[in-house]
């Protein structure tokens, strides 16, 4: 959501971020979770806290 909004294709994300255009699909299909220092990259450059962007894993759930 956050790539579109700025009108970037999957293959600027990843030049953005020295990553490949498959690995940029992979998580915005959730197929992969990104490493730590990617998640920081990530959130740096779309200027928003890391968990604003991804969901914490270990976190319970409502309900849990």
């Amino acid at each position: 959501m956050l790539r579109v909004e700025k009108g970037w294709t999957q293959e600027q994300l990843g030049q953005e971020l020295g990553v490949s255009r498959q690995a940029v699909n992979a998580l915005e299909t959730e197929r992969h979770d990104p490493s730590l220092e990617l998640a920081y990259r990530i959130a740096a450059l779309f200027q928003k806290p890391v968990e604003d962007i991804f969901e914490n894993p270990t976190s319970a759930k409502p309900g849990s």
